[in-house]
């Protein structure tokens, strides 16, 4: 007999997969991560995220407009400080003339509330050892003076103008610590996109050379482990029980499982970093002509809203936002 129920009715033509679509990838769905540089001239395309650049105060305003225009969700500020001016408390990051400040004040004064302007909590960019956190004396990331330092930067990201903040160094009590130091100081509305199930990863590769890293070593003993999921649901359910308004996971590409899992369960919306490294390999492999460049974005985000994220950061978002 042959069979009576055929699926495959439905796959026929462009528009009957266009009805049946069980998940959709829209504009809003999409956050573009931006670099803003301290001490250059003119934008500088970073060598390993061909396409992706280290912007100008003028160039920042300039693409972030055209993203805004293209329909994109949100937009996340990194700062990029010369090399001359970090040190080991990262005190550029708390600093209101410091470039990632410098940068979500002309992002505010451009777009106002038009779009949603995130900011990368953490000190790593800022650091002369390249580190998430300040350093005891043993050298390992002392995570309660770290705390300090993020309640600081808070506020300075906060008073210029950030919507989100997105605590990401991994520290315990890092959003506990940076929602009471908010509302004490009258940021009641400003919100934590918090990095809840972070991972140390082989593919942050290409975003170090994007921040200038200095970090020698690894981030591992704050970082989670490739090798776990249980954790990454404790790491959640705490970001959420201390006041997280959305949570993140990262990297997305090889954590599908852990965005699913974390979807199921978020009483609050749930974030994917489509990062550096998933950027770069699809980049390079239809640079060498070995996949289909644009069909490759499309599978890979539209993967990441079908794993349950509700919001993805990709470098691709103002281009594929002007594809929807």
């Amino acid at each position: 007999m042959f069979p009576t129920h055929r699926p495959r009715r439905l796959r026929r033509t462009p528009a009957l997969r266009r009805l049946v679509a069980e998940t959709t990838l829209e504009p809003r769905h999409l956050v573009l991560p931006m670099f803003v540089a301290d001490g250059i001239s003119a934008p500088y395309e970073i060598s390993s995220m061909p396409g992706v650049y280290q912007h100008t105060l003028d160039s920042l305003r300039v693409a972030a407009t055209e993203a805004v225009a293209a329909g994109v969700g949100g937009l996340m500020l990194f700062g990029v400080p010369k090399a001359e001016d970090k040190d080991p408390q990262g005190s550029g990051a708390s600093d209101p003339d410091g470039i990632l400040n410098v940068g979500l004040r002309a992002l505010a004064d451009e777009l106002g509330d038009s779009t949603v302007i995130m900011a990368d909590t953490c000190l790593d960019e800022f650091t002369d050892h390249g580190h998430c956190g300040v350093l005891a004396p043993s050298g390992a990331v002392d995570n309660d003076a770290t705390l300090i330092r993020y309640i600081e930067m808070a506020l300075a990201q906060a008073d210029s103008g950030a919507h989100l903040l997105g605590p990401s160094g991994m520290m315990d009590g890092q959003v506990a610590a940076i929602r009471g130091a908010l509302d004490a100081s009258g940021y009641t509305e400003v919100g934590q996109l918090a990095y809840a199930a972070k991972y140390a990863s082989a593919f942050y590769g290409p975003f170090r050379e994007a921040v200038g890293s200095s970090l020698e070593g690894d981030r591992r003993t704050y970082q989670q482990d490739a090798a776990n999921r249980r954790e990454s649901m404790r790491e959640v359910d705490l970001d959420i029980a201390e006041g997280a308004d959305m949570v993140m996971v990262k990297p997305a590409m090889s954590y599908l499982d852990i965005l699913r899992e974390t979807a199921d369960r978020s009483p609050v919306p749930v974030a994917a970093y489509q990062i550096s490294g998933e950027y770069s390999m699809i980049t390079a492999a239809a640079q060498n002509g070995w996949i289909d460049r644009d069909a490759a974005i499309l599978e890979s985000l539209t993967s990441i809203r079908r794993a349950g994220a509700d919001v993805v950061l990709t470098y691709w978002a103002a281009e594929v936002a002007g594809w929807l």
